[in-house]
C-alpha cells in the first residue's frame, strides 16, 4: 500500500492520548441526540462483550484478538448507518474532513496489511510444529533433531523485527495517536453529531490496534493509556477495559513469558513437556499436542479472515466516498489517494 503524505488537520484527533475532551451536545434536537445516544450505546455494547470473564485465561488470546477485531468491524459498519440515518450528504461534510478521512483509510489499510503478514509470520511457524508432531509420531528417539525443530520455531517466533511492515504500522498508528483530537464543524448540527460518533470509533480503534501490536511485538512500549471524557455513554466501559487489557499485558510482559500470546505460549509448554521427556512417550500425550496445535492452527486462520474483513470495511467505505466525490462538484479539493 503506498504511502501518503500527512494530512494538515486532525483524524478523528485528540492532541495529546492523555489529553481528555468533553463533547457539547446540548444544543442538539433530541432526534439527533437520540441517533448520538443510540450510537454511543452501541458502542458501549460492543466494548463490553470484549470484557473478559477470567482475565488470566481470556486477554491476550488469539480468540480475544478475533472477538476484538470483529466488533472493531461492526463498530465502523455502525458508523456508516449513522451517516445514512443523518441523511448527510457529501456535499455536507467539511472539506477538511474529507481529506482526512482519505488519508488516513490509507493508514488504516496500511496497519491491517502489516497485521497480515505478522499473522502469516506466526502460520509459518507452525510448519516448524508439524515437522515436531511427525517426528513424535514417528520415532521418539529422534531428541536432537526435535529440539532443533523447537528451537527454530522458537527463534522464528521472537526474531527481532522480522517484519519490516510493522515497523510503518508503528508510525502509521503514532500519526494516528498524536492527532487524535476532536475536530469542530461549522456546518451543521449533523455534522457534530457525526464528529462526535467518529470520536468514539477512532479512540476504540487505535486501542484495538495498539493492543494487536503489543501481541505481536511483545513490547510494552505500543501500549498507551486513552483517557475519555466521562460524558461520553461508552466511556466507563471502555476505560474499564482498558484498564483490563493493559494491566493483564503487562503483567505478562514483565513475567518474561515466551511470548505474550496465550496459545502460542501454551503450545511452547506443551513441547517442552514432551521433549524434555524421556524414553517412550504416552500416545495420548501427542495427540493432546496435536490437538492444541490444530485449535491453535485455526484460531490464527480466523484471526486472519478477521482482519481481511475489516480491510474490505474501511475500503468499501473509501470507495464509497470516492465514487460520491466524483458526482460532486469540482470546486472540493483534490484527495490524496
Amino acid at each position: 500500500m503506498s504511502h501518503i503524505q500527512d494530512s494538515p488537520w486532525s483524524f478523528f484527533s485528540f492532541g495529546s492520548p492523555f489529553r481528555m475532551i468533553s463533547p457539547t451536545t446540548s444544543y442538539l434536537s433530541p432526534e439527533l441526540l437520540d441517533l448520538l445516544n443510540s450510537f454511543e450505546e452501541t458502542l458501549s455494547s460492543r466494548l463490553k462483550k470484549l470484557h473478559p470473564t477470567v482475565v488470566e485465561e481470556e486477554i491476550l488470546s488469539l480468540s480475544w484478538l478475533r472477538r476484538a477485531m470483529e466488533s472493531l468491524s461492526a463498530i465502523h459498519i455502525d458508523i456508516k448507518a449513522l451517516i445514512a440515518a443523518l441523511e448527510l450528504p457529501v456535499c455536507d461534510w467539511d472539506e477538511k474532513w474529507i481529506g482526512v478521512y482519505l488519508d488516513n483509510s490509507i493508514k488504516l489499510l496500511d496497519i491491517c496489511i502489516a497485521f497480515s503478514s505478522e499473522i502469516s509470520r506466526l502460520k509459518q511457524g507452525y510448519l516448524f510444529l508439524l515437522c515436531v508432531l511427525h517426528d513424535f509420531k514417528k520415532n521418539t528417539s529422534h531428541q536432537n533433531r526435535i529440539i532443533s525443530t523447537i528451537n527454530k520455531w522458537r527463534q522464528h517466533i521472537t526474531a527481532k523485527n522480522p517484519n519490516p511492515r510493522m515497523d510503518n504500522c508503528y508510525a502509521a498508528m503514532n500519526t494516528l495517536s498524536d492527532m487524535l483530537q476532536l475536530p469542530k464543524s461549522k456546518k451543521s448540527s449533523k455534522c457534530e453529531v457525526l464528529m462526535h460518533a467518529m470520536y468514539g470509533v477512532a479512540v476504540v480503534t487505535l486501542f484495538i490496534f495498539r493492543v494487536f501490536a503489543t501481541a505481536f511485538s511483545g513490547s510494552a512500549k505500543e501500549l498507551m493509556d486513552l483517557q475519555v471524557s466521562e460524558t461520553y455513554l461508552w466511556a466507563e466501559t471502555f476505560t474499564h477495559l482498558q484498564t483490563l487489557v493493559t494491566r493483564e499485558t503487562r503483567k505478562r510482559i514483565s513475567s518474561r513469558k515466551f511470548t505474550i500470546l496465550e496459545e502460542i505460549e501454551n503450545a511452547d509448554k506443551a513441547l517442552s513437556k514432551l521433549h524434555e521427556g524421556t524414553g517412550f512417550i504416552e500416545g495420548e500425550e501427542i495427540q493432546k499436542l496435536e490437538n492444541l496445535l490444530a485449535k491453535s492452527s485455526q484460531e490464527i486462520d480466523f484471526l486472519k479472515k478477521d482482519v481481511d474483513d475489516f480491510f474490505q470495511v474501511i475500503l468499501t467505505g473509501r470507495d464509497a466516498l470516492l465514487c460520491n466525490l466524483r458526482g460532486e462538484d469540482d470546486d472540493l479539493p483534490e484527495p490524496n489517494v
